[in-house]
């Protein structure tokens, strides 16, 4: 029997946490003369009521330490717990959604996926734009925390390759879990604030450099205005481009870096695919461009660069028309979202890790059919891949396909016509952000669609966030039984 104590004990003092992080956009509508901040401080009671009384009630729960089973749960119910609570202030005020839709909005900022379901961005109170940019900035910093300390343990999709690379690789200088975690707090508000600080000094006005901070660096993809990027069209592009990359890598080369170690970033085989496989998307789209529109070339290298990063990072800012571009760069563009950015980030997706996995597993199996005596064993970086590493990552191929086409299948008959059900179905399995289709919003926004596609979305947008089997080996009646 599963002992739930220990897990509600932790999501407990997450929804703590949570109702105290809704003291800043309190403050902020406070500070401005605006009537929504009331709604910040309900929100807040309440998860600090309901959070800390589970807290409290299961106060010595976790004196024995967490069980893979616990782990399993707690991963999964705090991001379902999370998406409740962190709903609260877009129902109880501004812009004062239905359940649905504000469980939608708080999901897709959680999980940085970026859809939305608000029209009229630029009207809202300070305060409901800041925290959906929490929103994203809290769920970006809790999945690389899971991402590197978690997900090794639970052997989910492959990331158990890289359980001794987070804690023996480090262990001389971060031999503790909770040590690595101080590490990435400490980076992962670096750049943030660096990002901000960035966006101001190019133009944006201070509130704007700070919520789209938080979305970029989160690979997330809220914006301030219906125009998305848009808005700030111009240099602001490129400079997003170099956050939306940052996000994107594994932080534990982040921490490494932290601790005066350059040469694994540069060395890691992820970050130069990711890298090189953005500048051929971008170069094959640009090549397109200049060929077939009478564009000037500047302005065509920045809308790319720009749109090509945030689809392939699983941001989600857009700053043109990308439907428009013609069939084969939004070809592409479907391409580079169903890769993502790397293990260990904030990027989402399938990413960059298991592609390479899989393609050196083609390599070897062809090579074994020419060179049948000898012996090939599949490598990767140097280390040999233990078949539990390759059947983890092609299971999690199938899986993610097969999620992919299910979640196609009942958008489209819960009323969604084709293309706007394979594409809502893309950006919530891969947390990429924009949808396209008839009953797209101009804005991007998803409000028009049926309360069951919403629900659908929601599902597939934590599938896709928690790395899909976290979640499906809970519904099994083994893990159950122990």
């Amino acid at each position: 029997m599963i002992d739930f104590r220990p897990v509600a004990h932790v999501i407990g003092l997450v929804i703590v946490a949570l109702g105290g992080a809704m003291v800043f956009p309190m403050l902020l509508d406070l500070s401005a003369g605006d009537g929504n901040w009331a709604a910040f401080l309900k929100s807040a009671l309440i998860c600090l009521v309901a959070g800390g009384g589970v807290a409290v009630a299961t106060a010595n729960a976790l004196s024995g330490g967490l069980s893979l089973q616990q782990i399993f749960l707690l991963t999964v119910l705090t991001w379902v717990a999370a998406c409740f609570f962190g709903a609260l202030p877009l129902i109880l005020g501004a812009p004062g959604l239905r359940w649905t839709d504000a469980i939608f909005e708080a999901t897709s900022g959680l999980s940085t996926t970026g859809a939305t379901m608000i029209v009229g961005l630029d009207d809202l109170p300070l305060g409901a734009n800041l925290w959906r940019g929490m929103l994203h900035w809290l769920g970006g910093l809790g999945i690389v925390i899971v991402a590197m300390l978690f997900l090794p343990v639970m052997k989910v999709g492959g990331m158990q390759f890289f359980r001794s690379e987070g804690f023996d690789t480090l262990g001389k200088v971060l031999p503790r879990a909770l040590d690595i975690s101080s590490a990435l707090v400490q980076i992962y508000v670096v750049l943030t604030v660096t990002c901000a600080l960035t966006y101001a000094a190019l133009g944006m006005t201070g509130f704007d450099a700070v919520v789209h901070a938080m979305s970029t660096v989160s690979t997330g993809g809220f914006s301030t205005s219906d125009q998305s990027f848009a808005k700030f069209a111009g240099p602001l592009e490129y400079a997003a481009v170099v956050f939306m990359l940052a996000g994107s890598l594994p932080f534990i080369r982040f921490i490494q870096l932290w601790q005066g170690e350059w040469v694994p970033l540069w060395r890691d085989r992820q970050v130069r695919a990711y890298l090189r496989w953005n500048a051929y998307a971008i170069g094959a789209i640009v090549l397109y461009e200049v060929l077939t529109h009478d564009m000037a070339f500047t302005t065509v290298l920045r809308e790319t660069t720009f749109n090509v990063v945030s689809v392939f990072s699983g941001t989600g800012f857009t700053s043109a028309d990308l439907a428009a571009w013609g069939a084969f760069p939004f070809a592409i563009l479907f391409i580079t979202g169903l890769i993502g950015g790397c293990t260990s980030s904030t990027g989402c997706s399938v990413k960059v890790f298991r592609y390479l996995i899989l393609l050196e597993a083609v390599k070897v199996q062809l090579k074994r059919l020419y060179q049948p005596a000898a012996v090939t064993p599949l490598r990767y970086e140097g280390r040999v891949v233990t078949d539990d590493v390759l059947n983890a990552v092609i299971s999690f191929f199938t899986l993610f396909i097969l999620s992919f086409g299910v979640l196609a299948v009942a958008l489209s008959l819960a009323g969604l016509e084709v293309k706007t059900a394979v594409t809502a179905a893309w950006t919530a399995i891969a947390n990429v952000g924009p949808a396209f289709g008839p009953e797209v919003h101009p804005t991007g926004a998803l409000v028009a669609f049926p309360d069951a596609a919403k629900w659908i979305m929601i599902v597939g947008m934590l599938l896709g966030r928690l790395e899909l089997m976290a979640v499906f080996v809970i519904l099994m009646p083994r893990f159950w039984r122990g």
